[in-house]
Order: C-alpha cells, then sequence, then structure tokens
C-alpha cells in the first residue's frame, strides 16, 4: 500500500449544489482522486443510486479499496477521456444524470516526491498521472528536440522565458542525463533573467511539462465531448478547472454547446428551431472558492468551477 497523502476536496459543497444530485441517479466522478467528492456524493444517493468513478493513477484506484463494499459504488482504472466507450460497454449512454471533473494535479500526487509532480520536494522527474505507461518526464526531456521543449514550456506552461529554458536543459543533459526534479528547477532558476516576486520559477515550467505528458488538454476536449454525450436531457457536467488552459478550453466548450445554430441574419428560421441545435443550458456563473475555503485550503485559490445542463 503506498503512503497516505492528506487530501482537501475544492469547492465540494457548490459541485454537489451544480450537480443537483437525485438519490436514485448515475453519477460519474471522473477523476476519483482519493474520493473526496465521491464520498459525500454516495452520502446523498439512495439504495437505487449509482456513482461510477475514473482515474487512471493506480494510487487512486488503491484508495477507492474504501469503498469496496459499498454496491452503489464502482471504479475504472482509465482516463476520463475514454468515458463515453466505458459507459457505452455498460449500455448506460444517455443515462446518466451527473458528471464531475476535477482538473489537474491532486494534493497527494504533489506531495509525494516520488511522483516528480512538485518542483519544491526532490524526487525522480516522473509526472505520469498513470505511472503504468507512457513516457516520464524525465524520458522526454532527455530526447525531445530543444523546438519541442521550448514549444511545451511556452504553450503548455505559458511561460515566456520557455526558449531559454529549453536551450538549458539540452545544454544540461549533453553532460549527464536529467533524472530529478531539483535538477529541473536549477536549471529553470539560472535559466531565467528575470523572476516573479509572487511564484516560484518553475511554476510555469512544471505545469507545461506535465500538462504535455499527461496529454491533459487532449483528455479534456475529449471528456467534455464525452460527457455531453452520455447525460440524459436535465443531466449535469460540473467542472473545476485549476488554470486558464483548462478554464478557457471549458468556457469555450459550454459557451459553444449553448449557442443555436449560426445563420446568417434574415432567414426565415424561427427562434424554436435555432434554440433546437442547443446542446446544453448554462448554470449560473463561473464559481470560485470564498474566503473560508481560501484560509483553510490555499491551493483552491485558482480553482474556477463551471456547471451546465443537457438540453
Amino acid at each position: 500500500m503506498t503512503a497516505s497523502f492528506s487530501h482537501t476536496s475544492v469547492l465540494l459543497q457548490e459541485c454537489l449544489d451544480g450537480l443537483a444530485i437525485k438519490p436514485d441517479g448515475i453519477y460519474i466522478d471522473a477523476t476519483f482522486g482519493r474520493g473526496g467528492h465521491s464520498g459525500e456524493i454516495l452520502k446523498q444517493l439512495g439504495s437505487n443510486g449509482r456513482l461510477i468513478a475514473f482515474d487512471r493513477d493506480p494510487e487512486a484506484i488503491e484508495a477507492a479499496a474504501r469503498f469496496a463494499d459499498d454496491s452503489r459504488f464502482e471504479i475504472v482504472h482509465s482516463a476520463f477521456g475514454d468515458m463515453a466507450e466505458v459507459i457505452e460497454q455498460m449500455g448506460l449512454t444517455h443515462q446518466i444524470d451527473g458528471v464531475l471533473m476535477d482538473l489537474g494535479v491532486s494534493s497527494p500526487q504533489l506531495d509525494d516526491a516520488e511522483r516528480g509532480f512538485s518542483f519544491l520536494r526532490d524526487g525522480p522527474l516522473d509526472m505520469r498521472m498513470d505511472t503504468t505507461r507512457g513516457l516520464s518526464a524525465a524520458d522526454w526531456l532527455n530526447t525531445a528536440d530543444e523546438q519541442d521543449i521550448t514549444q511545451v514550456i511556452k504553450e503548455f506552461g505559458e511561460e515566456k522565458f520557455g526558449k531559454r529554458i529549453a536551450h538549458a536543459i539540452v545544454n544540461y543533459r549533453q553532460q549527464q542525463p536529467l533524472a530529478r526534479t531539483s535538477e529541473l528547477v536549477t536549471i529553470i532558476d539560472q535559466a531565467m533573467p528575470v523572476k516573479d516576486k509572487f511564484k516560484h520559477p518553475a511554476t510555469r515550467t512544471f505545469q507545461g511539462i506535465r500538462i504535455y505528458i499527461n496529454a491533459e488538454l487532449d483528455q479534456l476536449r475529449v471528456g467534455l465531448k464525452a460527457a455531453t454525450a452520455i447525460l440524459r436531457p436535465g443531466g449535469r457536467m460540473a467542472i473545476i478547472s485549476f488554470h486558464s488552459l483548462e478554464d478557457r478550453l471549458v468556457k469555450r466548450f459550454m459557451k459553444e454547446q449553448s449557442k443555436g445554430k449560426a445563420l446568417p441574419p434574415g432567414l426565415p428560421v424561427t427562434q424554436a428551431e435555432i434554440d433546437a441545435d442547443k446542446v446544453l443550458t448554462l448554470i449560473g456563473k463561473a464559481i470560485k472558492p470564498g474566503e473560508e475555503e481560501l484560509k483553510h485550503n490555499v491551493r483552491s485559490r485558482s480553482a474556477v468551477l463551471r456547471v451546465a445542463e443537457k438540453r
């Protein structure tokens, strides 16, 4: 069994309210993590309710053992981008009442130095959410072209010094393979000519590499479409994002799906005919953590919750 690391679910009550949980409904926790949201959803479900959780992290699958005796719960070791196929195999397409996605990296993943996500703790430079497959961050950084590293750091990390950092990484690996998070932090720190006094110099670079290694934005695009496809009419999706790239993608998707067909002005088409092409209805405005939550969980400061309902 892996070490235990604490985790505080972000915007917990707001998510439950947004999902408008029905006791006999079928719900999906697309990012199980350590089961904080799942546990609260199960409390609101009756004996005929059902919760299907997804996670690609083997440690999250282990953590789900605490719900093993609850017949209403099951967990799937898979990325949420596979939701549509899995739910179709279960014969539940168009029968799901709610989908929750809590995006990004979890507190246990950050706190465990062995996972390689944290720039504050020295550990193997891994960063894979699913440690059973794919290239680690070290594998990729030691073999990728400098131009590719630059693009990832600039595009996914939104780091303006991406080119300098990529060049420094390539220079370093010519002497010895890059293997530890502390090595990467030092390279970044030395490569940056100007530092943000409010942000650790490695923040953006670590974010960019992690997003690339786990194909997080691609997974999100596929996952949003999958959630829309499997929801029943009146079913809801609640999505928590933690940085602008994620939130922008979620916001744009929900907005596009909540609009009718774009037609040239003056066509003899009724508003009802335009509205018939709408897939989602936005529920309220974007929600951010309140002062009380921020006081007890500093990692919630960048969280944004958006909720939409299938028409």
